[in-house]
């Protein structure tokens, strides 16, 4: 797949307008615009402490903006629990760290949202369930406990329980920070092939080469603010600011 991939012309998936957020004094959003269409793949970079976790933790109301507006699929993200219930079963998380359950096997964590969330019946939730895990290439791990899996295995798990509710957007904060480094190819390598599918994906990353090979549009953060975007392309070889430059400089 070539980084140049044709931007999606569909209709959006989130548009961010003028968003802030404070956490006391901090100010970790600062007056963010950015639209996403469906079937994009946006990876967003930037130096710590930039505000990149915090924008997608944003678009699930994992955190709540203070200011301006977030719509996800046409529904306005404000305080009313309907409408973040109703974004939350159309849009998937991967995180950092697991968050598996670890008394569950594989085959029950993937299950229980589907049964409790979308009232999946058990036999079909089943059903789903391994048909994402062999999609992740782990289906003989299905009786397992979190606890004897690899840390790229559970990253996998947690991707599969997360494609289990059928998003139509998946948002994945570092998901390969956590992961020893021989581990992060076999999760990368799944997002890929997630990538390869059209699926509508904002990913927090320093993975480069993975913004270089999936991504439409990279998007660069620092101090609260978006201060560049392009193709991966451009991005890559004409940044136009220089805190962009350094960054890079930094990292490749």
């Amino acid at each position: 797949m070539k980084a140049e991939a044709t931007h999606p012309a569909g209709q959006p998936a989130v548009i961010m307008t003028d968003v802030h957020k404070w956490f006391g004094e901090h100010h970790v959003l600062n007056g963010i615009n950015l639209t996403v269409h469906k079937g994009e793949r946006l990876v967003i970079c930037g130096p710590s402490g930039s505000g990149k976790s915090t924008l997608v933790r944003c678009i699930n109301r994992l955190e709540a903006h203070q200011q301006g507006t977030i719509m996800v699929d046409g529904i306005e993200l404000t305080g009313d629990s309907r409408n973040i219930d109703e974004v939350r079963r159309e849009v998937g998380m991967v995180f950092q760290q697991f968050n598996l359950f670890p008394h569950l096997t594989v085959l029950q964590n993937c299950m229980l949202a589907p049964v409790w969330i979308r009232k999946v019946p058990k036999k079909a939730a089943q059903e789903i369930a391994l048909h994402f895990l062999e999609r992740v290439k782990i289906p003989d791990l299905a009786d397992r406990y979190p606890g004897r899996l690899s840390g790229g295995q559970q990253q996998r798990v947690a991707i599969a329980r997360a494609l289990c509710m059928t998003p139509k957007i998946m948002l994945f904060d570092e998901p390969t920070s956590a992961l020893d480094p021989e581990m992060v190819k076999e999760v990368l390598d799944t997002m890929c092939s997630l990538a390869d599918e059209g699926m509508t994906m904002l990913c927090v990353t320093h993975e480069m080469g993975f913004a270089r090979q999936v991504a439409h549009r990279v998007v660069f953060m620092d101090a609260g603010s978006i201060i560049e975007e392009n193709t991966p392309e451009l991005f890559f070889t004409h940044a136009r600011h220089p805190r962009t430059r350094t960054f890079l400089e930094q990292i490749l």
